[in-house]
């Protein structure tokens, strides 16, 4: 891949090498990068692999066979290839699929025995807390009550911050996989149905947003994660994937509606055939945008800006920090 430039500044003559690896309920991420200090990388490698870890999840409570064998493989080879590019530094966390299913620990031990690499299992507070500070990092300073939202696989998790203070935080059990096994739409969407799910996402968020959230006054509603990224590549028309151009653009609630007019209109075959839309996202892209949609409605807010950055990005500086720390 190209490499970009994380914001920051220049290079050292002899960065490290640091990688970070994203074991989420979807999709599994790499990112490699030399770092020269805080604030300062380039990112020499990233790729992705949609796994689906989280299948059946929500049915079972447990890790599948054949999901864990998928992930454990990607993973593996994830941190071979970091190696391979001089990471000295790897840094591997697991979130919701993991942490929630009866499995998953034993699983996050298989994982570390095979790749050579200790999985640390996150907790939602922390999953939310890295992914805010992969998302200060790419936006920058955002003055005023910032309200950053991450659609995963398995759960999303809504941080409030302003400045560098977190005013609350929650991770919710709601998440793109359980509603599209839930709420199928393979010949496009039924309307009812649509319906009935972006109601009960919104119900859910009545309930269990914290209040300190749902009355706030919201100076910037910040997304991240597959759903909008993708919503933010379809909005642009690119014929492919610009992380550059993706990076902070702005979703209105009305053009999130049109583009859930666009994608409800095809089966799933043809959505997964959209230019910068993965196939393996072409099921959970209409759940993830009820899940957008009831965010707009609960909060009374009508745009967003998108972050190409997030939990990736965040452990990443967070290694950096503790670099720094221990030199």
């Amino acid at each position: 891949m190209t490499p970009r430039r994380g914001p920051g500044g220049a290079f050292s003559l002899s960065p490290a090498r640091i990688a970070a690896i994203d074991v989420g309920s979807n999709t599994v991420r790499l990112l490699v990068a030399d770092v020269a200090g805080p604030g300062a990388w380039q990112i020499v490698d990233e790729d992705q692999t949609i796994t689906r870890l989280g299948e059946g999840l929500a049915r079972s409570g447990a890790l599948g066979e054949a999901p864990m064998a998928r992930t454990l493989a990607v993973v593996k080879t994830y941190v071979e290839r970091a190696r391979d590019r001089g990471a000295g530094d790897v840094r591997i966390v697991a979130t919701s699929a993991v942490r929630e299913s009866s499995n998953g620990r034993s699983f996050a031990e298989a994982v570390g025995r095979a790749a050579g690499q200790a999985v640390d299992v996150v907790s939602g507070e922390d999953e939310a807390r890295l992914t805010v500070r992969g998302v200060r990092h790419g936006l920058g300073p955002l003055p005023g009550p910032v309200l950053t939202f991450d659609i995963g696989g398995g759960s999303t998790e809504y941080v409030l911050s302003e400045d560098d203070a977190i005013r609350s935080m929650v991770s919710l059990r709601l998440g793109a996989i359980p509603l599209a096994e839930r709420f199928p739409f393979p010949r496009g969407i039924e309307w009812e149905r649509y319906c009935a799910m972006q109601g009960e996402v919104r119900a859910r968020l009545a309930r269990e947003l914290p209040a300190a959230i749902r009355g706030a006054t919201l100076a910037h509603l910040v997304g991240t994660a597959g759903t909008v990224t993708t919503l933010a590549a379809l909005d642009l028309g690119l014929a492919r994937y610009d992380p550059a151009r993706v990076q902070g653009h702005t979703l209105s609630r009305e053009t999130v509606r049109r583009l859930l007019e666009r994608l409800g209109a095809l089966p799933v075959a043809e959505r997964g055939a959209l230019p910068c839309l993965d196939p393996g996202r072409a099921d959970l892209i209409i759940p993830g945008i009820a899940i957008v949609m009831a965010t707009f409605e609960e909060l009374g807010v009508v745009t967003l800006r998108v972050s190409e950055y997030g939990l990736r990005e965040g452990l990443l500086v967070d290694a950096i920090e503790r670099r720094h720390r221990s030199s």
